[in-house]
């Protein structure tokens, strides 16, 4: 079955556009020990190398972490297909999680473009954390109301849990850092071609490079 294509004269419904420029402006590496991801561990954000039986609270994770800013240029809100009563609730980080895929994170081969590491499919706490001048938000993270207004961005700093490629695998080398928001087109936009962002990475085995960051349409 094909994926539903709407044509420029839709209208009434929501727009999801990813902000290259703030992806690249704190994309970093950072070495962490597994007894501070536990968190993280239990909501599958790691390589499935971390949950091999020889790995301990000790050892250590390599983390690809990057920002995440969304904003939603369409003319509707955007929100979860799951009913509030269906959400999951994540008692690690306790808040309730309205989407099982808002966003895809992708490590991909510079040349072959072949899939070198992933993040998980990260079901995020939507909401308006800022909105355009005149716009007022209307959606907070909370066991009810979770969407993302017209004229409003939902950002994930570099910094919190999950937002990153566990690359603790990946040898030094050239990649592209691909970012797709609603991955799966289950919510209905005005334009998915403008989903993905793109980004150029070198990594050193020790610091990594973000540059060149752009929209891309896959």
């Amino acid at each position: 079955m094909g994926r539903w294509k709407p044509t420029a004269a839709v209208a009434g419904l929501p727009d999801l556009i990813p902000d290259p420029y703030f992806i690249q402006t704190s994309t970093y590496v950072q070495r962490v020990q597994m007894y501070a991801l536990r968190c993280a561990a239990e909501e599958n954000c790691l390589a499935r190398s971390a949950y091999h039986s020889g790995v301990s609270d000790i050892s250590y994770r390599v983390l690809l972490r990057f920002p995440q800013r969304v904003k939603n240029q369409g003319t509707a809100d955007f929100l979860p297909l799951k009913p509030h009563h269906a959400w999951e609730w994540h008692s690690c980080h306790q808040h309730y999680h309205s989407m099982d895929a808002f966003s895809n994170y992708d490590l991909l081969d510079a040349v072959s473009h072949k899939k070198v590491a992933e993040g998980h499919k990260a079901s995020f706490c939507l909401e308006d954390t800022t909105c355009d001048s005149g716009v007022r938000r209307r959606y907070a993270c909370t066991a009810h109301t979770q969407g993302l207004g017209p004229g409003c961005y939902d950002t994930y700093n570099a910094n919190i849990d999950c937002q990153w490629i566990d690359i603790t695998d990946v040898p030094p080398g050239n990649y592209i850092l691909k970012v797709t928001v609603n991955p799966d087109s289950l919510v209905p936009e005005l334009d998915f071609t403008n989903n993905v962002a793109r980004c150029e990475v070198t990594y050193t085995g020790t610091y990594a490079v973000a540059r060149n960051c752009r929209i891309t349409s896959a």
